[in-house]
């Protein structure tokens, strides 16, 4: 496995000395100066790599090449937009950069209502807080009928929260809601988010499965003719979110995507904290059941509630049996080098991590701290020699599937 770090490029606070430290040999980037829909250039492309290779690294991964909107809600003539997309996919093979991570969820990317709840110790960490998104939901984002999305139960507390809440918490719940993921272009306030939220008036989780359908039978097959892999991301948390449908948080999720185009450069990123925020996840099990068609892993740990709510954990805690994942992807990286496959060495990251220690005095991208990402890393990297010098033998009941 590669270990690799996300680095943000130029707006990332996060040096690649201080990467460079870490310990970590790959680093996965993207060219976030872009607007979505807009052809990467070449040369963008080469001055990135460049200055990575530069640094002592190899770019092992695209995260993410964004899909445009226009896509995702199959509107207007889209065919400039996929000739864009192939464009890019055909400038980074170029340039030697051959995985490439995006996903398909609606306007938003991964979404938390806490962006440094606390945790024991003094350190802090996202978190998704059922109770407080119904109450932006409801309250604060007015969405038509949003009750209805929501438990009574919910619903009653949110109304609570809502009555019992500071102006500030109120602003500061809004601000964790409209950060999306780090290094988006896009930024909404609610009166522009309502806008946002109009244009899928009438897309429902089949509509969206089928624009995810047509964009794939238009990239895959360039894919395969550049020796590119996709790995389309998890949503992240898995489940609609005002109102918006999402359709790739589950197994069956999974199934249908691999099935809608069939083959090699169809894969998928492992994201084991968005996976495994679904109630139902077994993550070796899925790890397991898509093995062949994971090209890249982000590894972290969340830990759930009844209600929906859930926050990242420390890697090795949580809910996910980080060990029993890491054998399946050890596995699979042993059948993948008994067959002379030259992906058989899978990219991972330690996603997200805590805020600690000095990093709790650094402006760091939420999520994105040096320190948690570090410790993340030492103990996967752990779990990964251990299980190497004989312990994957001892982990039983799970096989990728051949």
């Amino acid at each position: 496995m590669i270990e690799s770090w996300r680095w943000y490029g130029e707006i990332d606070p996060i040096s690649l000395d201080e990467i460079a430290q870490t310990g970590a040999s790959g680093i996965v980037s993207a060219l976030h100066q872009i607007p979505y829909g807009a052809v990467w250039p070449r040369d963008a492309i080469a001055a990135r790599r460049a200055r990575i290779r530069g640094a002592g690294f190899d770019w092992v991964v695209v995260e993410s090449l964004p899909v445009h909107e226009r896509i995702k809600q199959g509107a207007g003539d889209l065919a400039p937009l996929f000739a864009n997309y192939r464009q890019s996919m055909a400038n980074l093979a170029a340039e030697g950069v051959r995985t490439i991570c995006y996903n398909f969820m609606p306007l938003l990317d991964w979404t938390r209502t806490d962006l440094a709840a606390p945790v024991p110790g003094g350190a802090t960490c996202l978190r998704f807080d059922a109770v407080r998104m119904a109450a932006f939901d409801i309250h604060l984002l007015l969405r038509p009928d949003a009750e209805a999305d929501w438990p009574d139960a919910t619903c009653a507390q949110a109304r609570a929260w809502i009555g019992a809440g500071s102006p500030a918490e109120r602003e500061a719940l809004c601000a964790a809601i409209m950060s999306g993921m780090p290094g988006a272009v896009d930024r909404y306030d609610t009166d522009g988010l309502r806008r946002a939220l109009a244009d899928y008036d009438g897309i429902d989780a089949a509509a969206l499965r089928a624009n995810l359908k047509r964009f794939l039978a238009e990239v895959v097959p360039t894919a395969d003719e550049l020796g590119l892999r996709l790995c389309i991301h998890p949503d992240d948390p898995p489940r609609d979110i005002l109102g918006l449908p999402r359709v790739v948080s589950t197994a069956s999720d999974l199934d249908w995507v691999m099935g809608a185009e069939d083959s090699p450069a169809n894969g998928l990123t492992l994201c084991s904290g968005s996976l495994g925020a679904h109630p139902d996840a077994d993550l070796p099990a899925i790890a397991a059941r898509f093995a062949p068609r994971i090209h890249f892993a982000h590894l972290r740990n969340v830990r759930k509630e009844p209600d929906g709510s859930f926050e990242e954990a420390a890697h090795l805690d949580g809910d996910t049996d980080m060990v029993a994942l890491i054998a399946v992807l050890l596995a699979e990286r042993s059948r993948r080098r008994a067959e002379g496959r030259p992906d058989a060495d899978i990219p991972f990251r330690p996603d997200h991590g805590h805020h600690m220690l000095s990093d709790r005095s650094r402006d760091l991208i939420p999520g994105y701290p040096l320190i948690g990402r570090l410790r993340g890393l030492a103990e996967l990297r752990g779990v990964i020699r251990a299980l190497e010098h004989g312990g994957l033998e001892r982990v039983k009941g799970i096989e990728p599937s051949s």
